[in-house]
């Protein structure tokens, strides 16, 4: 199953985690914008939905705009073949949050239920979105909402490299059934279904 990385506003630096997964991941491609700096929203649509045509059945990736632009491909319901999404510290674009140019074309952000399996991790102190908005919109888009705790915009400035709590929640998606995700409005980590199992007669001999 492919993956797609859907960057936001001005990309993604060389240190953040999507970049990492990218060259970590044999079947990962990253959708290049044609305009990082000013986007707009029917362009950016335009382009990922090329990127899922050529890659039917793709995990999308989404982070800050990028996750915002995965809500408004959803709410098209183009009848594309998508195999579900992770949308990290989606931005809001209301004028109130940003003031960078062409964001404000993505609003009003998308409110319609998604037709394919996703999970929103959203932080307690990211500046581009509040998180009880983030967790209101997980619920309307039918998401699993992940509490990352105070991690800012989950990007390479909160330190956040390759982000392997994040790669797990990503091969939740990818191979859904092997691993156990935390539930709404839980802040803790992804294990594999075999880890908890392998656990379970430990914890049990434990208690006896």
């Amino acid at each position: 199953m492919p993956v797609l990385i859907v960057p936001g506003l001005h990309g993604s630096e060389r240190e953040h985690w999507q970049i990492y997964w990218e060259r970590d991941l044999p079947d990962a491609y990253r959708v290049i914008q044609a305009d990082w700096n000013r986007p707009n929203r029917d362009d950016w649509v335009r382009r990922l939905v090329q990127e899922i045509e050529r890659r039917p059945g793709a995990v999308l990736v989404g982070h800050s705009l990028g996750a915002t632009l995965i809500a408004h491909l959803a709410a098209l319901r183009l009848n594309l073949s998508i195999g579900g999404a992770l949308l990290v510290a989606p931005a809001d674009p209301a004028p109130r949050r940003t003031h960078a140019p062409g964001v404000q074309s993505f609003a009003p952000m998308p409110t319609a239920l998604f037709p394919f399996p996703a999970i929103v991790v959203a932080s307690r102190n990211d500046p581009h979105m509040a998180q009880l908005r983030a967790q209101n919109l997980a619920k309307l888009w039918g998401a699993r909402f992940v509490d990352a705790g105070a991690s800012g915009h989950i990007n390479a400035a909160s330190g956040h490299g390759r982000w392997s709590q994040g790669r797990l929640l990503l091969q939740s998606l990818r191979n859904p059934g092997h691993y156990e995700v935390p539930v709404d409005d839980t802040h803790g980590v992804v294990v594999p279904l075999r880890t908890r199992r392998r656990q379970a007669p430990e914890a049990r001999a434990a208690a006896g």
